[in-house]
C-alpha cells in the first residue's frame, strides 16, 4: 500500500472509531490486543479549551510515519482521551469527542498534552502513567498540567512565552528554559507555544525512528524543522 492510500485508510478508520465513541470505550485494552510489533500507541490529552494546534500539528506528526520495515502499518496509533465521551469544545469553535475516558483508555505509550482547561481526572491519569509511558510532551501551556502532576520537578520544561513568568511563580521545582523552541529531558518534553510542538513532535520521531525518518515526515509535511532541543536529553 503507498503512503497516500495508507493514509487515507488510516484517516478513515480513525474517523470510524471516532463516530462509535460508546463502542471504542467498550474493550479499550482490545487496541493493545492488536497492535502489531513495533508500533505505539499516542494517547492526545482533550479537555475543554483545547488549543487545536497545540495537539493536530503533533497529531499530523505521529500520523505520517509509516512503521519501518512495514510499511503498510504506521508506527503510531493515536487516540484522544477525555473526562468522558461527550463533546469536547476546542478553541475557535471546533468540536471533538474523545475515543477513551482517562478511566477506560488503554495504558499510553506516548502521552501529548497541549493547552487546554484541564480536570482532576487529567491530572490524576498523568500522574498514573507517569512510570509507564515511554514519553509524556506538553505543548504550550500544556506544561502546567504537567507540572501540575509534579512530573516536570527538578527537570528543565519550557512553555509559552506569554506565560513565562506564570510558569515560574506556580513552580519554582521546574527550571524554567525561556527562548526554547522546545526542551527533552528524557521521558518528559515540552515545547513552547503553538507550532513549536510539531518540532518536538519530529524531534521524537527522530529519537525512536532516526533522523531519516523524521525528516522524510517533515518532508512530505512540507514543515521545516526549525529546532534541536536547547536541553540535551537525559534519563
Amino acid at each position: 500500500m503507498q503512503r497516500p492510500q495508507f493514509l487515507t485508510a488510516l484517516s478513515g478508520a480513525a474517523l470510524a472509531a471516532t463516530a462509535r465513541p460508546a463502542e471504542a470505550a467498550a474493550a479499550p485494552e482490545d487496541v493493545r490486543a492488536k497492535m502489531v510489533p513495533g508500533q505505539r500507541l499516542v494517547a492526545v490529552a482533550i479537555t475543554d479549551g483545547a488549543t487545536v494546534i497545540d495537539f493536530a500539528g503533533p497529531w499530523e506528526v505521529f500520523q505520517d510515519v509509516p512503521l519501518p520495515g512495514n510499511e503498510n502499518e504506521s508506527a503510531f496509533l493515536l487516540a484522544m482521551v477525555g473526562d468522558d465521551l461527550s463533546t469536547v469544545q476546542a478553541t475557535a469553535g471546533m468540536q471533538l469527542v474523545p475515543r477513551f475516558t482517562f478511566a477506560t483508555a488503554p495504558r499510553p505509550d506516548i502521552i501529548v498534552v497541549g493547552a487546554q482547561r484541564g480536570s482532576p481526572a487529567l491530572n490524576d491519569w498523568l500522574k498514573a502513567n507517569a512510570a509507564t509511558a515511554e514519553i509524556i510532551m506538553s505543548v504550550c501551556t500544556g506544561a502546567f498540567k504537567v507540572a501540575q502532576a509534579g512530573l516536570f520537578d527538578g527537570k528543565s520544561a519550557t512553555t509559552h512565552h506569554d506565560f513565562y513568568d506564570a510558569f515560574a511563580k506556580r513552580f519554582p521545582n521546574v527550571k524554567l528554559v525561556r527562548g526554547a523552541r522546545f526542551v527533552d529531558q528524557g521521558k518528559v518534553c515540552s515545547a513552547g507555544g503553538l507550532t513549536s510542538g510539531i518540532d518536538l513532535a519530529l524531534h521524537v520521531v527522530e529519537r525512536l525512528h532516526g533522523a531519516k525518518i523524521a525528516n522524510n515526515t517533515a518532508s512530505y509535511m512540507e514543515f521545516v524543522r526549525t529546532a534541536r532541543p536547547n536541553v540535551p536529553a537525559r534519563g
